[in-house]
């Protein structure tokens, strides 16, 4: 898809991004484009990754808190049928 572009289609973008924000904002958006991704990466590294045990943990509670399904109460036709 990409291996159509050439060198001429670079300029073109470059220059319309020139274009839209100005030869004078673009440095300003270039270091704010390198910060946004300096704390992102650190925000990533220093995430920690969840432990098996909470895993585990999460999924026992949820299937414990479900009910078997001959203690959920059925409802007759006749509750349901608002004519009658």
């Amino acid at each position: 898809m990409l291996a159509n572009l050439t060198g001429w289609h670079a300029l073109i973008v470059l220059a319309v991004v020139v274009l839209l924000f100005g030869a004078t904002k673009l440095p300003a958006l270039a270091k704010s484009v390198g910060e946004s991704m300096k704390i992102f990466k650190n925000e990533i590294k220093t995430t920690p990754a969840p432990k098996p045990d909470e895993a585990g943990a999460s999924s026992l509670a949820v299937s414990s808190t479900t009910a078997p399904a001959d203690s959920v109460a059925q409802a007759t036709p006749a509750e349901h049928n608002p004519t009658v």
